[in-house]
């Protein structure tokens, strides 16, 4: 007799015996850098010759499709139809990765061979996304081994320009609603807040990059000559800068400043912990409210770069031009059609009409949040619990930002994300890699939680 238990000793297994590195390998090999122009055929050949095997398995029928926007790459959608009277499950998964940075991984290690540490597993897509989407699929073969079918409705999509801002995802989205219509999203992706505690969030926050600039002359002018005399570009922007935060950091725009951390979503968030970085300044930021509160539920401006004259050789110049690439993360509640409008409006009153706004061609996301209260997270958590024996942390929406828009907003779906990374993971920088415990914490859970949406996913739709 198929048993909960039974399920996720497959899951345990799986890990034990070597087939979770096994199959990470094939996949960690496939050179998907999609902000590499070069390596556009790897993302064809991760979707066809590595995902594409792994659904065989599960016996869903997938196809590849063409992005809709030329700079995007392909996607993968799969489907297993068991019965109309069982919920749909829709899962996701990237299979693109950031630009390798070979050069700079530690001695011995290479972005794409895995080779295991201690309690890390390295390479580049480990973290982020594909050990996180393989741990999914292989809780589901797990789940389907033991049942002998999945007892819902699965749907899948791979995209491969995550990375790149999810080019196309949103037309493609549009294009083909009933093709990914389904109950509920549950997918993996971004860090847990602790290693050894799973994490649930329901959203993320929003992102928009823009350039600020001041540009007086062309050229530099020597600084002896001319120093007293000339305006200094740099120095307009530093200060044009200072007036948008404090001192430490509080954002002093008031159309910045969100209106949705209510109290109860500063109960939820109250004392939950940030570990795995650096040591956080609990003097920065918005006063008042605890690190968590901070991330997860305000706002945050950041300087990612500036520039002016030639820092990596400096001249005895003033420079005719200066320049800053900024950013502001945002929570739900912030009006994200006055962003730019209502800083332009801030930098003339605080007198910087010279500073022009560039908007960035980066892509923008927008914020998005599910309610923790609704069922399919209550579900979830509960489901985690009874497998973890602790209750996971429940986040109303990540700090960072993914294309959760497209799926809550488009396609009208409650979208709940169980990462399998933690915040030490070196996402987006060399040595990437996952944790040993956390990968096997995390195919438990999906097992146990896959097993009770077969048993009982009914009764929450």
């Amino acid at each position: 007799m198929a048993t909960r238990e039974a399920t996720i000793k497959r899951a345990e297994d799986y890990f034990d015996n070597g087939h979770f590195l096994a199959e990470l390998e094939r996949l960690i090999a496939v050179e998907t850098e999609s902000q590499n122009p070069d390596q556009r055929s790897e993302l064809y050949r991760y979707l066809s010759k590595e995902i594409t095997p792994l659904l065989d398995k599960l016996d869903i029928k997938s196809n590849i499709y063409e992005n809709p926007d030329p700079a995007g790459g392909p996607f993968l959608v799969g489907e297993r139809q068991e019965s109309p009277d069982q919920p749909t499950i829709l899962t996701y998964g990237h299979g693109d990765v950031i630009r390798a940075q070979t050069d700079q991984w530690q001695e011995g290690l290479d972005p794409f061979k895995v080779v295991t540490r201690d309690e890390k597993i390295y390479g580049r897509g480990t973290a982020d996304n594909k050990g996180q989407h393989l741990i999914n699929l292989a809780a589901l073969s797990c789940l389907l081994e033991e049942r002998e079918s999945l007892g819902f409705n699965l749907k899948v999509i791979i995209e491969t320009s995550e990375e790149t801002g999810s080019a196309g995802l949103a037309q493609f989205f549009e294009c083909h609603k009933d093709l990914l219509k389904a109950d509920v999203l549950i997918a993996s992706d971004g860090p847990r807040l602790q290693p050894d505690t799973p994490t649930l969030f329901m959203g993320t926050r929003g992102a928009i990059n823009f350039d600020l600039s001041v540009n007086l002359r062309e050229g530099a002018n020597h600084s002896g000559n001319w120093g007293g005399l000339l305006a200094d570009p740099a120095i307009i922007l530093s200060h044009a800068i200072a007036t948008i935060t404090d001192a430490r950091g509080q954002i002093e725009i008031p159309e910045w400043r969100p209106t949705s951390l209510t109290s109860d979503i500063k109960k939820i968030l109250k004392d939950l912990p940030i570990d795995g970085g650096p040591e956080i300044n609990l003097n920065w930021g918005e006063e008042g409210l605890d690190p968590a509160q901070r991330a997860f539920g305000w706002n945050s401006f950041a300087v990612l770069a500036m520039k002016s004259g030639v820092p990596e050789a400096p001249v005895n110049a003033i420079a005719g031009h200066a320049s800053a690439h900024c950013q502001l993360r945002f929570v739900v509640g912030t009006n994200t059609d006055d962003i730019l409008p209502a800083l332009r409006r801030h930098l003339d009153k605080a007198g910087f009409p010279s500073v022009e706004i560039i908007p960035s061609k980066e892509a923008f996301f927008q914020a998005t949040r599910l309610d923790p209260d609704h069922p399919w997270v209550q579900f979830t958590a509960r489901s985690i619990e009874s497998t973890n024996g602790n209750p996971p942390h429940i986040l109303p929406n990540l700090a960072g930002s993914l294309p959760n828009e497209t799926f809550s907003e488009i396609l009208g779906l409650p979208t709940v994300w169980v990462p399998h990374s933690y915040g030490g993971c070196s996402q987006h920088a060399p040595n990437e890699h996952l944790l040993k415990p956390i990968v096997r914490d995390g195919l438990r859970n999906m097992a146990g939680l896959f097993w009770d949406i077969a048993e009982n996913g009914k009764k929450i739709t």
